[in-house]
């Protein structure tokens, strides 16, 4: 059974740090791209950043640029979104996905398995 579960959120400061963990169990993720996606009341999901499966590649949304960094350790199944500088706009509940197809990092349809996610609130 294949399963992604998140952890690490919670309740931060404007400015602050928070990291976000995903937990890959029940096939072999090192060869599926990893991927974090948000979602505000409200509002679509929305992609936030992504790795490729060796962890040579990554991606972020604009908005994330210089602020966030996600990056995966194959070996323990892990993946990570380290967030900084932190703004009440990142107010959300954030998922962890996976792409076995390698395609489109930045499109929600083509990661196969998500997690449940995991709410982050930032207070201004």
């Amino acid at each position: 059974q294949v399963q992604l579960v998140e952890s690490g959120g919670g309740l931060v400061q404007a400015g602050g740090s928070l990291r976000l963990s995903c937990a890959a169990s029940g096939r072999t993720f090192s060869r599926d791209g990893m991927g974090w996606f948000r979602q505000a009341p409200g509002k679509e999901r929305e992609f936030v950043a992504a790795i490729s499966g060796s962890g040579d590649r990554t991606f972020y949304a604009d908005s994330m640029k210089g602020r966030f960094t996600i990056f995966r350790d194959n070996g323990k199944n892990m993946v990570y979104l380290q967030m900084n500088s932190v703004k009440p706009e990142d107010t959300a509940v954030y998922y962890c996905a996976a792409n076995p197809s390698g395609s489109s990092y930045y499109t929600p349809r083509w990661y196969a398995y998500w997690g449940l996610g995991t709410q982050v609130t930032v207070s201004s």
